[in-house]
């Protein structure tokens, strides 16, 4: 069975195709990326209307190249699935609706997908896959999660942020001392020509005895500390840079550490765009090896929102006999959308 995996959420198109079989994992046959950043450069940050038309300039072409690559023709595809949300409404609308029109014109099913289960199951794409039972933290532009993952479909939320994202705390910091968008790439990188202790910065919930998350106060203590330092933050920069990095990185490593301990598990899977931050991943190691936990990523260049993971989670939902793929062909999208309210078998469609 091949799965042609259309993602369109926010700022970046991807389309992908994956091979499933009866049994074993699906394996991704060809993958094709179109990242809008250097469109929104100029605006310094995401314009959903420019994003929605980008989209579509994007998702056929990519399509034929992903098809192109993997030597299928069009009518090798079984089933057309695209990121149902959350994310961007125009966005969304334009992968749904691209989907839905070739699957019509097939007489395919279509599949919606939940953008954040792509990224939960994206580490299957990896040469070093994980097994159920494992905690995943979740870690993005948009969001921040803590989940219990007993198999596909059978997430259990164990913490989430109450305000920012780390991603958005990377972005906003970074914002705030002047560096380009996206800012959170910036900041990792600045932050490795400084020191991480040079200022004190908050660790919002560290010792909440939860395992929720909030960044919005550490971006304040950022704002604050850079008004301070005034024309001495261009010499300071990269010591305020390494000292948010360090923040961030010490909630995420003993909020994800606190929930291994909690769950009794042994395998961390940690997934979503700040999940490629160099200082992240290190300590995390470092960390979960004393514990004799394994930790998994997915490759680094599908960290980032792609195809590949919309179609390996259709994939691996249809092998799980869960979904199921539809040949009715009118569609919404949804921009809010729950992870946790996939654990109660909500239909894709009606």
């Amino acid at each position: 069975m091949f799965v042609l995996g259309i993602e369109s959420s926010c700022d970046e198109t991807g389309v992908a195709l994956v091979e499933s079989g009866a049994s074993g994992l699906p394996r991704l046959a060809a993958h094709a990326l179109h990242s809008q950043i250097a469109m929104h450069q100029a605006y310094g940050g995401v314009v959903p209307e420019l994003a929605s038309r980008d989209h579509i300039r994007r998702v056929l072409p990519l399509a034929q190249a992903v098809l192109s690559e993997a030597g299928r023709p069009l009518a090798d595809i079984d089933v057309v699935a695209y990121t149902r949300g959350p994310g961007l409404a125009g966005a969304l609308l334009v992968g749904a609706g691209v989907a839905c029109a070739l699957g019509a014109a097939l007489g395919k099913p279509v599949l919606g997908v939940h953008h954040l289960e792509g990224h939960l199951l994206s580490p299957f794409l990896s040469a070093d896959p994980p097994e159920f039972p494992f905690v995943a933290l979740l870690v993005s532009g948009g969001h921040t999660q803590l989940m219990r993952v007993d198999g596909v479909g059978r997430y259990e939320l164990l913490g989430e942020t109450i305000d920012d994202a780390a991603g958005e705390a990377f972005d906003k910091s970074a914002k705030l001392m002047g560096l380009p968008y996206p800012g959170g790439p910036w900041l990792a990188k600045l932050a490795e020509e400084g020191d991480a202790t040079a200022f004190k910065l908050p660790r919002p919930l560290l010792h909440s005895g939860d395992l929720d998350f909030s960044f919005a106060g550490l971006k304040t203590a950022v704002l604050t500390q850079a008004r301070k330092l005034g024309a001495e933050l261009e010499a300071r920069k990269a010591d305020l840079a390494a000292s948010t990095q360090a923040a961030i990185v010490d909630v995420l490593l003993k909020k994800s550490l606190a929930a291994i301990e909690r769950t009794g598990l042994d395998r961390l899977v940690v997934a979503g765009g700040v999940g490629a931050n160099r200082a992240l991943r290190e300590q995390l190691d470092a960390a979960c090896a004393k514990r004799g936990v394994r930790v998994h990523y997915p490759e680094l260049h599908l960290c980032t929102d792609n195809g590949a993971m919309i179609a390996m989670a259709a994939a691996m939902r249809l092998q799980a006999g869960l979904g199921p793929a539809s040949e009715r062909y009118a569609f919404d999208v949804k921009p809010r959308w729950p992870l946790a309210s996939l654990c109660a078998t909500e239909p894709q469609f009606g």
